[in-house]
């Protein structure tokens, strides 16, 4: 047997070795959305939850016994005792340590949005490329069990409304309603739409707080696409809806309520939904179905994170990579500043 023979197997024996190595993980940042975090990192079978380290001694306390793992008394020591890090701290101090942690040649999952500006964003993702490490942003509405039920759909929307609206709390007021809801949508509408943005017009108000509270933005991509996106986070009732409308194809996805609606133009001979409704004779032999396609029940942050150890170990891809969140802080950006200009 050859040299060259051996160092192949050699080399697959210690890819599949590595597939089997638990990634030591460690989470920045433990309040609201962070405890979830540890909670199903604790548990999933890919991960080994080295600890967590929170500004705030108390949260760490609680968090720590709450899922039996180790505090650690600084964010350095953290770092250097893992392989990979999950940053849930405020937008504002992501950049800082997202970039402590790649300097340290460290993999990194960061809560959306992925910093608060672009060029940070891009330092971040040339720090990466650069050390060979993963970055990975929490846009979890990727994940939506009712947008994944269209899977087996080919999406290709000419017009896209989305509605995302919330009652008032204090807590996320620390960014404007584009940077904390919307942005959600403008990386939906990024992935369903395969074409760069052409224009962007936007308006919006502020309310409750100093930041704009309520926002629309219309988008048009070059390939003559239109988004029509409203945030608001002062409405009465949560409202997450999209509707999608393409060539013979409509489809409205209720985000809150896991509901998946699809409305198809075929021939009459063509497959039946639940229920079919003949157009008229001038349509000659077409009919609308009405389909209601599966959705899975899962959990969509244990799925991102469970997502993001397999791609560290080279058994897959991010499903939203770091370009993903820089792309969609740029839209953010873009429509933030039109905002904020026309306000002043």
């Amino acid at each position: 047997m050859s040299l060259t023979v051996i160092l192949y197997f050699i080399n697959e024996i210690q890819k599949y070795m590595n597939t089997l190595e638990k990634i030591n993980i460690g989470v920045v940042g433990v309040g609201h959305l962070g405890q979830y975090h540890v909670k199903h990192l604790s548990k999933i079978s890919g991960a080994n939850l080295i600890g967590v380290f929170d500004s705030n001694n108390k949260r760490n306390n609680s968090i720590s016994k709450q899922y039996n793992t180790r505090i650690f008394d600084s964010l350095n020591s953290l770092i250097q005792s893992c392989d990979a890090l999950s940053i849930v701290t405020p937008t504002q101090y992501h950049a800082e340590i997202a970039e402590q942690c790649i300097r340290s040649n460290k993999h990194v999952f960061i809560e959306k949005p992925i910093t608060v500006s672009l060029s940070e964003a891009d330092n971040i993702l040339r720090l990466a490329d650069n050390s060979g490490v993963i970055v990975q942003v929490g846009h979890i509405e990727r994940l939506n069990p009712a947008l994944l039920a269209l899977d087996s759909y080919t999406l290709k929307p000419k017009y896209i409304e989305v509605q995302r609206l919330a009652p008032y709390t204090t807590r996320g007021t620390e960014v404007p309603v584009v940077l904390d809801l919307m942005i959600h949508d403008i990386d939906i509408v990024l992935a369903l739409v395969k074409s760069q943005v052409d224009t962007i017009h936007a308006s919006g108000l502020s309310i409750m707080t100093d930041s704009v509270d309520i926002a629309n933005a219309r988008i048009q991509f070059v390939d003559g696409t239109i988004a029509n996106i409203t945030s608001s986070r002062i409405a009465k009732d949560k409202v997450r809806k999209l509707k999608a409308f393409q060539n013979e194809m409509y489809v409205t996805i209720d985000f809150l309520l896991g509901l998946t609606e699809v409305y198809r133009v075929v021939k009459n001979k063509g497959p039946r939904g639940l229920a079919a409704v003949p157009l008229n004779e001038n349509e000659g032999n077409k009919q609308i179905i009405y389909e209601k396609p599966p959705v899975n029940s899962f959990d969509p942050l244990r799925m991102e994170l469970s997502n993001f150890i397999d791609s560290i170990k080279g058994k897959t891809k991010p499903i939203v990579s770091g370009s993903d969140g820089r792309e969609a802080l740029k839209v953010a950006i873009q429509i933030h500043e039109m905002i904020i200009k026309d306000l002043h």
